[in-house]
């Protein structure tokens, strides 16, 4: 049976579409990734509807506003070009959700933190088990290695590793869009032909901007929820123990030191 957890701020929450838990973040690591692309902070705090929000968002007047083109122009030295693909209007629309996402990222972050700290107060329960008629999920430790393996191969799979259902499947529809549109994979199949003119031929420079980020947030992302996920299954197995195992009357004694 399991054991609902009836305290004030609890710690953690399992389902069958993955676990959700507080931990301590640097706020301003989640603001850079906010600053490399709107949302990504908010995917680390596990605040995801907030944060699919703003991608999508990000997505959508990015490219209506033809601003990765723009920027990939300006790169290059190309500045005629760049004003006249730039959509002036959406841009100065993109402006206030970028700043927001930073900001908002940050205190949220700061926020989380605080909460975190009182949680530590409180005797938590934490469930290990939830099975329901579709999907099981279960606290245990796995590999920071593997999940960052599996993100490099394909982003996504890191997020599957994990059981985060609804990153991994944002991501994973993510980076198909993106590599289709973009063309990534054909171009990369002619310059392994040593076809390099039709490889940056084929190239949509608007999209093939988004991936960067993408790839390496999902790295990222899957590597820091591994390390988190195995603390907090320590902390289950050592609240366990403690309250079914440890004696009440149970003291640690400060050792007196050797000389």
């Amino acid at each position: 049976m399991v054991q609902k957890n009836t305290v004030r701020r609890p710690v953690a929450n399992l389902s069958i579409w993955g676990t959700t838990y507080l931990h301590k973040r640097d706020p301003l690591i989640i603001a850079c990734w906010s600053l490399t692309f709107p949302g990504y902070g908010h995917i680390l705090l596990h605040k995801y509807t907030r944060g699919f929000a703003l991608i999508i968002w990000e997505v959508f007047i990015n490219q209506i506003s033809h601003l990765n083109e723009a920027m990939v122009y300006s790169f290059i030295g190309e500045i005629d070009k760049a004003k006249q693909v730039l959509g002036v209007n959406f841009v100065f629309m993109y402006i206030p959700l970028y700043l927001f996402a930073i900001w908002d990222s940050h205190r949220s972050a700061v926020g989380l933190n605080d909460l975190h700290v009182l949680t530590e107060t409180e005797d938590q329960i934490i469930n290990a088990l939830t099975v329901k008629p579709f999907e099981v999920n279960y606290l245990d430790k796995r590999k920071p290695l593997a999940a960052i393996w599996w993100s490099m191969l394909f982003p996504s799979l890191g997020q599957l590793y994990l059981h985060q259902i609804f990153s991994a499947i944002f991501t994973l529809i993510t980076i198909v869009v993106f590599n289709y549109y973009s063309h990534f994979v054909e171009s990369l199949y002619y310059l392994l032909l040593g076809d390099i003119q039709k490889s940056t031929r084929i190239l949509d420079m608007q999209w093939l901007m988004y991936l960067p980020s993408l790839y390496f947030f999902s790295i990222y992302e899957a590597y820091v929820n591994t390390v988190e996920n195995n603390k907090l299954f320590d902390a289950e197995q050592r609240s366990f123990l403690i309250k079914n195992y440890q004696s009440s009357s149970f003291k640690v004694k400060k050792g007196v030191k050797v000389r």
